[in-house]
């Protein structure tokens, strides 16, 4: 019996692998094509030319005189005025309260509670906020922006810009799951960026010849085994 089921189960094998071998050997070849390059070198970053960064300047305003050092400027609706975001070309954020131009304070952890009460799904039930500065922000967070995480009850983390008033990410228990699975899938489980390293290139490349391999081996005749006949 045991015999029997082996052999169904290498039946069932060979004809998968004549079902599935093409995929396979296509999505091989491809992702080796696509961690072959840096994505940086696949953008074209390189062509570009390095230029000094220029202010934000807009005549007649004085929140983007030249003076300010702005790199951009965001204006959005918070609580029901129009408020600018500011971005300094030293990397700095602020808002400012876009009519009057005063400057607006950094949210506190009342405030980033309310706002993602209002603005999630599930928001009220906070079981933690915690303020994170721009140099040690979490690592499902990973950008230099000082945030308050706000833990809800269904293991979301939401992240409130305390210098933006926004809602800057959203981190579900499965966009964590899948940022692990993207690090084990690109073999970077450090920073889960890096899709063009030795390690990953070998192992694709390794894994193409093994497929390109065992699709030959399925053209390749067995000969049927004699049966015996069991003795009396």
């Amino acid at each position: 019996m045991k015999v029997l089921s082996m052999r169904t189960l290498a039946k069932w094998h060979i004809w998968l692998g004549w079902l599935v071998g093409v995929p396979i050997v296509m999505w091989l070849a491809t992702g080796l094509l696509m961690v072959a390059r840096p994505i940086e070198v696949v953008r074209g970053d390189y062509l570009r030319a390095k230029t000094e960064p220029v202010p934000l300047v807009l005549p007649g305003s004085t929140l983007a005189a030249p003076e300010a050092g702005l790199k951009a400027m965001q204006v959005t609706m918070q609580q029901g005025r129009a408020v600018a975001i500011l971005t300094g070309l030293d990397g700095s954020v602020r808002r400012v309260d876009f009519t009057s131009g005063s400057a607006l304070p950094p949210l506190d952890a009342a405030a980033a509670r309310a706002l993602v009460a209002q603005s999630i799904s599930g928001g009220d039930k906070v079981e933690r906020v915690t303020l994170f500065p721009a140099d040690r922000t979490p690592f499902d967070f990973r950008q230099p922006l000082a945030v308050w995480q706000v833990q809800l009850a269904d293991g979301a983390n939401i992240y409130v810009g305390r210098d933006t008033g926004e809602i800057e990410a959203v981190r579900t228990r499965w966009w964590r799951a899948f940022d692990f699975a993207w690090g084990l899938h690109i073999m970077d489980l450090s920073d889960r960026e890096d899709t063009s390293h030795p390690v990953l290139i070998i192992f694709a490349a390794l894994s193409l010849v093994g497929a390109l391999i065992g699709s030959v081996l399925m053209f390749r005749r067995r000969k049927a085994r004699p049966t015996t006949v069991p003795r009396a």
